[in-house]
């Protein structure tokens, strides 16, 4: 098959009316955890990439900076109209790719990526802009899926990855191989619950460098 592009393709645009109503409770409770558990310091910069309609928003502390990105301009829209309602004067979003982000070089304290590492057509080239605009000893948080090391359960998964694609995401990322390739420093891997299909990876980006340069 072909690379993924639904990161911009028409079906995310079509899918973000109802987007909410089927993953927004079932996502926000996972990612107010893991956003919760970060204890985001005053004044910190958080881009989130993949921000999509803002589920993950009501989590983010308002005394922190938020930067939400997104390809897809529906899913944008609808975040923007959050934004709107609720009056959050620390959060925007904008239009962009999370495999060429336009901010400068340790532009952020955090990068977020969602349920994102198995929908951009090249996962590695994601982290790497990732790291590029965190800073030295920033975090990264990364929340996904990837293949089951059970040999029957890895085996069906990859095995629907032909379909999946068609649909958007793939199913064949696995674990270990995405750390090794991204060379992401992890210093937490965890899942929330012992039957969650999600893996939480907590990064500390190494560079030159350290410190929170938060207000």
């Amino acid at each position: 098959m072909g690379e993924i592009e639904a990161h911009e393709s028409k079906l995310y645009s079509e899918f973000a009316p109802l987007y909410d109503k089927i993953f927004g409770k079932i996502f926000y409770s996972r990612l107010r955890r893991v956003i919760g558990d970060l204890h985001i310091p005053r004044g910190a910069r958080v881009l989130e990439v993949g921000a999509g309609t803002g589920t993950s928003f009501p989590a983010y502390p308002r005394h922190c900076q938020v930067i939400g990105i997104d390809l897809a301009p529906d899913m944008l829209a609808r975040a923007q109209g959050k934004i709107r309602e609720n009056g959050w004067s620390h959060l925007k979003v904008m239009k962009m790719d999370a495999l060429q982000l336009e901010f400068p070089d340790d532009s952020f304290d955090y990068v977020m990526a969602f349920h994102v590492v198995t929908v951009v057509p090249d996962p590695v080239r994601m982290v790497e802009e990732a790291k590029r605009v965190c800073r030295p000893g920033g975090r990264i948080v990364i929340v996904n899926h990837f293949t089951s090391d059970f040999p029957l359960l890895g085996s069906l998964t990859e095995n629907l990855d032909p379909v999946t694609r068609r649909l958007g995401w793939r199913t064949n990322l696995r674990l270990r191989p995405f750390i090794e390739s991204t060379e992401l420093k992890v210093e937490k891997a965890y899942k929330i619950s012992k039957l969650s299909l999600y893996t939480v990876l907590v990064g500390s980006n190494h560079k030159n460098g350290n410190g929170y340069r938060g207000g």
